[in-house]
């Protein structure tokens, strides 16, 4: 049974291909532009674009699963159209392409920035609604513009489940993500200040597996978020010292000087061409999900995420194999 993967060569798309090779599945892989991930692995591979509908009908001919995961996460608020044009129009290609080939099984790979933002004392679950204002964070609205996509193929018949993953950490990041990139700068002792507030973090190969577990024991429909477990910035920079031995930034800067100077940041890393780590998408993200639930994934499907300690050592040892960084890491 042949199974297809945009965005393989993505954070999750790597570690899905990995998981879906173990278990012994055929594996065809879209592949757009970069091929790192990949090298070596004994799969099919497919050129495409989800913006090019008659490629996406070349790839999914014959595959019976489709695993949509190609999109464009952007931190900008000046990326509407872009983010519209991948993540919304492109899943509304891949659906086309997939009713249009005969695939039976579609898994969208969603996001928890679909989701409405929810006070801090509420649990974040399957019944929050998406995000429904043109005044929401761009990338939010790309993906809960998407998740409505699927939400319209499913009411026509296509079988699709959808999953919402949290903040992405883990092994093969290959094409440095943005939290890859901040770890980065922490081992390297080459990030000055950390940010108040925090993320819920899931393992890129949790998240695998538990997309392969709902894939083939989900209901037509299910959505399932996948967190992990909420840690600070700041706690963080304390575990990768300790993993490390490189020092943390003393300088924690509160969320009101960070959010004010961050128009500043952003537009100075256009213009020296850096990437920018803390925007006012990132910022307002770290805000939320404090309290993400996936005790449904785990009752129904058999998800259980692995502890924040374990995936934290394991990328940090990928990136050092990887000589992202030199300084060897603690052995204890």
């Amino acid at each position: 049974m042949t199974v297809v993967v945009t965005g393989a060569c993505g954070h999750i798309g790597a570690n899905l291909v990995r998981a879906l090779i173990e278990k012994g599945r055929p594996v065809r892989a879209l592949i757009h532009n970069d091929r790192r991930a990949l090298t070596g692995l004994r799969i099919e591979t497919v050129k495409g674009d989800v913006c090019d509908p008659e490629s996406l009908y070349r790839a999914f001919t014959g595959a019976e699963v489709v695993y949509h995961l190609a999109a464009n996460i952007s931190l900008m608020m000046d990326d509407w159209p872009f983010l519209n044009r991948v993540n919304v129009m492109g899943t509304r290609n891949v659906i086309d392409a997939c009713i249009k080939s005969g695939v039976k099984r579609l898994v969208h790979f969603s996001s928890i920035e679909a989701l409405a933002p929810a006070p801090d004392d509420e649990v974040i679950n399957e019944s929050c609604s998406l995000v429904d204002s043109k005044d929401c964070l761009p990338y939010s609205r790309s993906k809960a513009d998407s998740e409505r996509e699927v939400r319209g193929a499913i009411a026509k018949g296509l079988d699709t489940v959808i999953i919402n993953p949290t903040a992405i950490i883990g092994p093969y990041d290959y094409q440095s993500s943005h939290f890859g990139t901040v770890l980065l700068a922490l081992a390297n002792h080459k990030m000055p200040a950390l940010v108040a507030g925090g993320f819920d973090w899931v393992d890129a190969r949790d998240v695998a597996e538990g997309a392969i577990n709902a894939e083939q024991k989900a209901p037509t429909g299910s959505r399932y978020l996948l967190s992990g477990q909420y840690v600070s910035i700041r706690d963080v920079a304390m575990m990768v010292e300790t993993i490390t031995g490189v020092p943390a930034p003393q300088f924690v800067c509160p969320m009101w000087l960070a959010r004010a100077g961050a128009p500043i940041v952003t537009t100075y890393n256009r213009i020296t061409k850096g990437r920018p780590l803390f925007t006012k998408v990132s910022l307002a993200a770290l805000k939320n999900e404090r309290l993400v639930s996936h005790e449904k994934a785990s009752r129904e499907i058999g998800y259980q995420p692995r502890p924040f300690r374990q995936t934290l050592t394991d990328t940090l040892r990928w990136f050092e194999d990887s000589g992202r960084f030199t300084r060897l890491l603690n052995k204890g």
